[in-house]
């Protein structure tokens, strides 16, 4: 768990999640992040969770040690200064330019999955984000792309990048025929997002916190 770890003191931490492990599970026998880093604490201590990132995804989470840090970390995230950046690998050519990206979305509870909704469609929420090419890599009609979230809905970026038309690459929910192929002939076994950047201030101190990581899925190098 130490090797995970990015940063901690009596407030907060923040670990680097693998693609494959669940942030929280209710499953018998399952492993999840909550359960090691309750072990790696010891004894009753407190810890708050405040966002999650899906099992198939890796990347950056903030955690409260305190309930004054749960408090004011979920505050953040709901005003939108909780801040979280990803990278993201996508079959096709991308976007020429930074797009911003507005759709409404729908959880279906039942399949654990989200679509595409009409503004007046009941349960639909608004899902807004920013996203910018990298780079583009021609040889396998691939891009890497640089994605900001404005709002933090279900699934949003794996399901407004495959109803742009570039669906993630390892997405065996939301990818086409055509990705789904490719993901597998480039043995993509993880849905590749990273959550990579992570900007909040923090709880006790009040000091801007960033924190950048590499993503450690293969397919990253590739592109």
């Amino acid at each position: 768990m130490k090797e995970r770890i990015v940063f901690e003191d009596n407030d907060i931490l923040v670990c680097h999640k693998p693609a494959g492990l669940a942030t929280q599970t209710g499953r018998v026998g399952q492993k999840d992040l909550v359960s090691e880093i309750k072990n790696y604490l010891g004894g009753n201590s407190y810890l708050g969770l405040i966002h999650r990132l899906d099992q198939p995804v890796e990347g950056l989470l903030v955690f409260a040690k305190t309930a004054y840090a749960a408090k004011e970390l979920s505050r953040q995230l709901t005003s939108n200064i909780l801040n979280k950046q990803y990278f993201a690998v996508v079959s096709g050519k991308g976007f020429p330019e930074e797009t911003k990206l507005e759709d409404y979305l729908v959880k279906d509870n039942k399949t654990n999955m989200s679509r595409i909704a009409e503004e007046k469609e009941n349960g639909a929420k608004r899902a807004e984000l920013w996203v910018k090419t990298v780079t583009y890599n021609a040889e396998n009609d691939m891009s890497l792309l640089e994605i900001s979230l404005v709002t933090g809905r279900h699934h949003q970026i794996r399901v407004q990048m495959a109803n742009a038309g570039f669906p993630l690459l390892g997405d065996a929910k939301y990818g086409t025929e055509e990705s789904k192929q490719k993901s597998k002939e480039m043995e993509v076994r993880n849905v590749a997002l990273c959550a990579a950047g992570l900007t909040f201030m923090h709880p006790k101190t009040k000091k801007k916190m960033e924190f950048q990581t590499e993503p450690k899925g293969e397919i990253f190098q590739q592109v």
